[in-house]
C-alpha cells in the first residue's frame, strides 16, 4: 500500500473514531496510534493533520489532539444542482452536446506521485536534466531589462515572435512564416486551446490520431466538439484513411502530432508528408501542427523533417510549440504560427482568454534562447534522453517481455507498450503504484473503445539508468499480479 493510500485510510478509520467522542475529548497518542494501526510515525501526522484541516480535531503542541468543539449549526441540507447539466451544455440546431471536461488523461502526467514512487507517468524533464542555472540567469538578466515589467504587446514581444517564425522554417525559411505570423502564447496546452476554439464551433467534428494525446481530447470535448479517430501506422497518419473521415463527416480540422507523436513516437513519413496538407486543403480544412518534440530529439535522430508549416503558402496548416517540455514546467511560453484570416480569429480569442503572456517571462525566454547556455542545453539533453530510452527498453525486453513494445522513438519522453489480451488496465496500473511505480494507462490516449491494453511508459522523469532499472522491477512485481496468468515471464532482476 502506498503512503498516500494509507493516509487516507487512517484518517478515514479516526474520522469515524472521534465522531464517538465528545467535544474536547482526546485522541489517543501517536505512538498509541501507530501501534494500534501498525503504520509508521509519519502516516500517524499526516492523518490527524488532515482532519485537523477538516476542523474535526484540533492539535495542541505538547498535549496532543482533541476533538473539536462544534463550529456552529448543523449544514443545510444540499440543492438540487441537476439543472447544471443543461446549462453546462452546448446549444446546436441538433440540440444540446454535452461538454465534458475530463481531465484525468493530462492529470496522470501532472500528479506528483507519492513519496519514493518512481515516475514512469512523468511528462517532464527530471529536474537534473532542466537547465535550472540557465533559467535563474536569463530570469535575472530580464528582471534587469528597461521596461521588463511593463505591458507587453498582446501578440507577444516582436524579437520572441521573430525567434519563433525562424525556428519553425528554418534554414532558408523562404516558405515559412515570419515573425508578424507568430503569437506568444502560454505554453503548448494554451495554444493548442486558442488553435481549436477558432478553428471549430461546438458540435463540430475534429480528427484526430488514433492514438493521440489526451490534452487535446479533453480540450476538443471541453469545447463541445467531437473528436473523430484517425488511426496512425508505424509511419504516422495514414493519408488514405484521413481522405475518408474528411469525405464521411465533413470535418474542417484536423490535428496531428508529425514528429514523435505521442504516444507512439511515430514520425510521419516524408512520402506522406504533402500528401496529408494536400488532402486537407482539397477538403477546404485547416491541419492543426502540434510539433512539441521538435527539441527532444535523441543523440542518434539524425536530419529531422521540417515542420509541415515551413513549406505552406496557402495557409493550411496552424503550427504551434513551446519552450515548456525542453526546459521547466513552469517556463510556459509557446507560440502560434498561422497565416491569412484565420490568424486575426487566432489573435481575437488569444487576447479575450490571456490578455498576454507576462512580460518578465517573455523576456526570460529571449535572455535563455540567446545564450551560449542553449545549445548546450539542447546536446545535453539529446545526449541524456537516449540512454534512457535503451535502458528503459532492454529492461522491458529482459524483465516483463509480455509487455510489446513499439518502435523505440528516436524524440520524446516514452515508449509506448501493449499488454497482453486480457488485462485489466485498472488492476494493472493500481497494481503498479502499489509497487511504486507510476505509469500512464493508454485508455486516455483513444476518443473511441482502445483495440488493446496499453501503457504509457515515460524515462526523462527519472533520475537515470539506475531508478529505471528499479522502476521496471516493481512493475515486474505488478504484471506478476496483474496480468493474466502466465504471461508476467522475464528474468528477475537484482534487487
Amino acid at each position: 500500500m502506498t503512503e498516500r493510500s494509507s493516509v487516507a485510510d487512517l484518517a478515514k478509520t479516526l474520522r469515524e473514531e472521534v465522531d464517538r467522542y465528545s467535544p474536547g475529548e482526546r485522541v489517543p497518542s501517536s505512538r498509541a496510534l501507530v501501534e494500534r494501526y501498525r503504520v509508521s510515525p509519519v502516516t500517524v501526522s499526516r492523518a490527524l493533520a488532515q482532519l485537523a484541516a477538516e476542523g474535526v480535531v484540533v492539535t495542541r503542541p505538547g498535549a496532543g489532539a482533541y476533538r473539536a468543539e462544534p463550529s456552529g449549526p448543523a449544514k443545510p441540507a444540499p440543492g438540487d444542482t441537476s439543472w447544471q447539466e443543461v446549462a453546462l451544455s452546448a446549444q446546436t440546431a441538433a440540440g444540446p452536446v454535452p461538454r465534458s471536461v475530463d481531465a484525468s488523461g493530462v492529470l496522470v502526467t501532472l500528479a506528483e506521485p507519492p513519496p519514493g514512487v518512481i515516475e514512469f507517468n512523468g511528462g517532464y524533464l527530471h529536474p537534473s536534466l532542466q537547465p535550472e542555472r540557465a533559467l535563474a540567469a536569463a530570469l535575472a538578466r530580464a528582471g534587469r531589462r528597461p521596461g521588463a515589467w511593463n505591458r507587453p504587446p498582446t501578440d507577444g514581444l516582436f524579437e520572441l515572435r521573430a525567434w519563433f517564425a525562424r525556428q519553425i522554417a528554418g534554414p532558408g525559411g523562404e516558405g515559412g512564416p515570419t515573425g508578424a505570423d507568430v503569437l506568444i502564447t502560454a505554453g503548448g496546452q494554451s495554444a493548442l486551446t486558442t488553435a481549436l476554439r477558432a478553428l471549430a464551433p461546438p458540435g463540430a467534428p475534429v480528427l484526430v490520431e488514433s492514438p493521440t494525446y489526451p490534452g487535446m481530447l479533453a480540450v476538443a470535448r471541453a469545447a463541445g466538439q467531437r473528436p473523430v479517430p484517425v488511426p496512425v501506422d508505424a509511419d504516422g497518419l495514414r493519408p488514405e484513411l484521413l481522405a475518408a473521415a474528411l469525405r464521411a463527416t465533413g470535418a474542417r480540422v484536423l490535428v496531428c502530432q508529425p514528429l514523435f507523436q505521442n504516444p507512439t513516437g511515430a514520425v510521419l513519413a516524408r512520402e506522406r508528408r504533402r500528401e496529408v496538407v494536400r488532402i486537407a486543403r482539397d477538403a477546404g480544412a485547416f491541419v492543426v501542427e502540434d510539433d512539441f518534440a521538435r527539441s527532444l530529439a535523441h543523440e542518434d535522430a539524425g536530419a529531422l523533417p521540417p515542420p509541415l508549416a515551413a513549406d505552406d503558402p496557402d495557409g493550411v496548416v496552424v503550427h504551434l510549440r513551446s519552450l515548456t517540455k525542453i526546459t521547466s514546467p513552469s517556463l510556459r511560453v509557446g507560440a502560434l504560427a498561422a497565416r491569412g484570416p484565420v490568424l486575426e480569429r487566432l489573435r481575437a480569442i488569444h487576447v479575450v482568454d490571456q490578455f498576454f503572456v507576462p512580460r518578465p517571462l517573455q523576456e526570460a525566454a529571449l535572455e535563455l534562447v540567446g545564450s551560449p547556455a542553449w545549445p548546450r542545453h539542447l546536446r545535453a539533453v539529446a545526449a541524456a534522453l537516449r540512454p534512457r530510452r535503451d535502458h528503459l527498453a532492454a529492461e522491458l525486453r529482459r524483465q516483463v517481455p509480455a509487455l510489446v513494445q513499439a518502435a523505440a522513438p528516436r524524440g520524446g519522453f516514452h515508449l509506448w507498450v501493449r499488454a497482453p489480451e486480457g488485462t485489466d488496465e485498472a488492476a494493472l496500473t493500481g497494481a503498479a503504484l502499489r509497487a511504486g511505480v507510476a505509469v500512464t494507462p493508454g485508455r486516455p490516449y483513444f476518443c473511441a473503445e482502445p483495440p488493446a491494453v496499453h501503457l504509457r511508459l515515460g524515462f526523462a522523469a527519472t533520475a537515470g539508468t539506475a531508478e529505471i532499472t528499479e522502476g521496471v522491477r516493481r512493475l515486474r512485481t505488478a504484471c506478476a499480479q496483474a496480468l493474466p496468468h502466465g504471461a508476467g515471464g522475464g528474468e528477475q532482476a537484482p534487487a
